[in-house]
């Protein structure tokens, strides 16, 4: 990591929450550390009270750790703190569980949030770890596809059809702090809303809609995925449906009919993947068996979430995976 002289500043700033990161963190933040760029760049970590001795290896390699009591965590309010810890031009944030691909990834993704002046942030591709469900591959390499094979800026072109259309909206303010930069001079102006879930699409929106462009660095790779089982599921599910709601008034599952096609829909996908990918056998056997119930997980966690606000405060803490993490 090059060290920083006065005619070399640092350049990024790389944020990490953590919260018990575990083995995987350590990986993580090891690899962060021998990323290769031709400028400096420092890292933070923020930790809300780990016990299981994050920031303690953090601290033995050196990095910087800001801690914070576990009840003052917020997507947005936590990463606008570690932002503002930084010094760099540019803001990288990643999770504890996302790990670089290769040792040129941060200097892909910075150089994806210069491709031009007007480039508020860019974010990178999620690629499946090695032991992730074929469907869970699938999904990913499916979902990041859609964003193109070159590293790309986009902005608001069609103020019409953006009024008009969800899916150009959504594709629009699509972002993912898993693994994203941020340019500072933009975030100085326009922080992380203070919102439960989904602070980066929020930011996203307002950047396009304030008329920056946002970059899309296909060769910024980290390993991210998870398998939940269906229990995780519904709570991430709920999750990611009430903050789309909340926030841009998205509803996943409309209605009872709408989530029982959408139920069909992911099940028919699923088994065509399936037999696809894996070999005929127990393996693709099993994975069958399970995908109605993980699809139905899903529909009934977006259904819910979708309609949060009928809910006491108490149901809502119970069924958010988020919330779950948090309160450990």
């Amino acid at each position: 990591m090059p060290t920083p002289t006065p005619s070399s500043p640092i350049k990024a700033s790389v944020i990490i929450p953590v919260k018990n990161g575990g083995a995987l963190f350590k990986h993580v933040l090891k690899s962060v550390l021998e990323q290769e760029t031709p400028w400096p760049f420092e890292v933070l970590v923020i930790d809300s009270g780990s016990k299981d001795g994050s920031p303690e290896y953090a601290e033995s390699l050196g990095v910087r750790v800001h801690h914070i009591a576990p009840s003052s965590f917020g997507h947005g309010r936590t990463r606008n703190l570690g932002a503002s810890l930084s010094h760099g031009e540019f803001i990288v944030f990643l999770t504890h569980d996302a790990m670089p691909a290769d040792r040129s990834w941060l200097h892909n993704l910075v150089s994806a949030c210069e491709l031009t002046p007007r480039t508020a942030g860019a974010f990178g591709r999620h690629l499946a770890y090695p032991d992730a469900s074929p469907i869970t591959r699938r999904e990913l390499a499916t979902h990041f596809a859609g964003f193109g094979q070159e590293p790309v800026t986009v902005f608001l072109e069609d103020r019409q059809r953006y009024d008009r259309e969800e899916g150009y909206r959504q594709f629009l303010h699509f972002f993912s702090n898993n693994n994203a930069c941020l340019r500072r001079s933009v975030w100085e102006t326009i922080p992380f809303p203070d919102v439960d879930f989904a602070e980066d699409q929020a930011w996203a929106k307002k950047i396009i809609e304030a008329g920056y462009e946002k970059a899309y660095a296909p060769d910024a790779c980290v390993y991210h995925s998870h398998d939940f089982g269906i229990i995780e599921t519904l709570q991430r599910a709920f999750d990611e449906s009430r903050a789309l709601k909340r926030i841009f008034g998205y509803v996943l599952a409309p209605s009872l009919l709408s989530g029982l096609r959408s139920w069909a829909y992911l099940v028919r996908r699923d088994l065509a993947w399936l037999r696809e990918d894996v070999p005929a056998g127990r393996q693709r056997l099993v994975l069958m068996l399970r995908s109605p119930f993980l699809a139905g997980a899903r529909i009934a966690g977006q259904y819910l979430g979708g309609r949060e606000d009928r809910f006491p405060a108490w149901m809502t803490r119970i069924i958010s995976r988020d919330k779950t993490i948090q309160a450990k």
